[in-house]
This record gives C-alpha cells, sequence and structure tokens, in this order.
C-alpha cells in the first residue's frame, strides 16, 4: 500500500476548507429550514406538548394572500415578514428534501458564477419574486411554503447566463428555450399530479425574479 504524498493530501484539506468557506451561506439555509422542518416533524409525531405546531408555523410565518387584502394578521408585521419567512417553512420531509437537494446544487453552480455576495442577492430577489407572484396571479387564500420559488430563480439566473454566454459567443440558443419549456412541462405535470396544489405562481415569479437579477449582478458574457 503506497501513501498519498504530502502535498496532494494538503492540497485536498486546502480545497476542502475553501469549499466550506465559500459555500457557508448556501449551509446556512440548508441547516435553518432543516431545524425548522425537524421542529415541525417532531411536533407532527407528537414530540411536544405544543399543539398544532406545524398549523401555527403555517399561521404565523406563511405566505397568506388574504393579507394582503383585508384580513387581520397575527401580529403586526406579518404582512411585510411573510415575503420572506415562508422560504423556511416546507410542507413536510419530502418536501425539504428535495428542495435542498436543489438548493445546494443550484447554488454552488450560482457561487461559482459570482460568489457570496451575488448568490445572496440573487437568493433574495428570487424570495422576494416568488412571493409576489404568489400574491399577484394565486386565486385562492391558502397559505403558500417552501423555497422553490428561490430554487427557481437560481434556475431563472443559470439560464440567463447561459443565453448571455451563448449571445456573446454566437452559439445557438435553442438549448435555453428547450430548458425553459422542459420547466414549464414539470410545472404544468406536477400541478396536476399534485391536484392543482402546486403553487406554480411562486416558481414563475421566483424564475422572473432571478432572470432580471442575474442579468443586473452580472450582465456580461463569459466564454
Amino acid at each position: 500500500m503506497t501513501q498519498e504524498p504530502p502535498e496532494t493530501a494538503h492540497g485536498n484539506s486546502d480545497t476542502r476548507l475553501f469549499v466550506l468557506r465559500r459555500d457557508w451561506l448556501i449551509a446556512a439555509i440548508v441547516l435553518v429550514c432543516v431545524l425548522i422542518e425537524g421542529l415541525l416533524l417532531a411536533g407532527d409525531f407528537g414530540f411536544f406538548t405544543i399543539p398544532r405546531l406545524r398549523q401555527l408555523a403555517y399561521e404565523y410565518g406563511g405566505f397568506w394572500p388574504g393579507l394582503l387584502d383585508n384580513w387581520g394578521p397575527n401580529y403586526a408585521l406579518q404582512p411585510y415578514l411573510m415575503f420572506v419567512t415562508y422560504g423556511f417553512l416546507h410542507g413536510g420531509f419530502l418536501h425539504i428534501t428535495v428542495n435542498m437537494i436543489t438548493l445546494w446544487s443550484l447554488g454552488r453552480a450560482v457561487m461559482d458564477r459570482v460568489g457570496t455576495r451575488g448568490f445572496a442577492l440573487l437568493y433574495a430577489a428570487s424570495l422576494l419574486g416568488g412571493a409576489i407572484g404568489y400574491g399577484l396571479i394565486a386565486s385562492n387564500l391558502r397559505p403558500m411554503v417552501g423555497a422553490s420559488g428561490a430554487l427557481f430563480g437560481l434556475v431563472g439566473a443559470l439560464l440567463a447566463w447561459n443565453y448571455v454566454d451563448r449571445f456573446t459567443l454566437q452559439e445557438r440558443l435553442w438549448p435555453v428555450a428547450r430548458s425553459v419549456f422542459f420547466l414549464l412541462l414539470l410545472n404544468i405535470v406536477l400541478w396536476w399530479a399534485m391536484d392543482k396544489q402546486l403553487a406554480w405562481e411562486t416558481h414563475l415569479g421566483g424564475f422572473i425574479a432571478g432572470w432580471i437579477a442575474a442579468l443586473l449582478i452580472d450582465p456580461r458574457g463569459r466564454a
């Protein structure tokens, strides 16, 4: 058995440390979302004496379209804070798992392009865009929760940069259009499979906000 050269081992350690330092914000968002959903799941299984823990979390932190109209809030700042808090609540184990895996993958791709500050701005804009889209378009009064609005914003950003890069290099733009079509088809299928419970309005708002924010943060085409 041969041992790895000390220089290589040290290099791998430095690489891991660099990745941890670079991706700390993504890890922090994932950790907060997982901890919150973990508490709600524990409440679902009766580990806490607080009744209706998940319902209370949704009532105070979910996005309620009625609060934009004439509903009375549970606390003074709820009509404003719900534009952010909804993105840290989820609807169960499968919901949180899919979203956090997606966030880690897409977030690192965005981080490679614009760094931590750019990712933070883009994520915030997409989160707000998702809430605005739901508030403007949704016809029901059910609460909306989940990070998918921000995630579709990250997708929109990556596609926007792909479009700019291809346009700069005079390459075909069809792959970008194909990806947008696939996202549209995916939302239609999921909307049907979930018995119209999918908040596609949030996805649309987040996607548009992410696309616009990406071109404002980094409008330059790259090879």
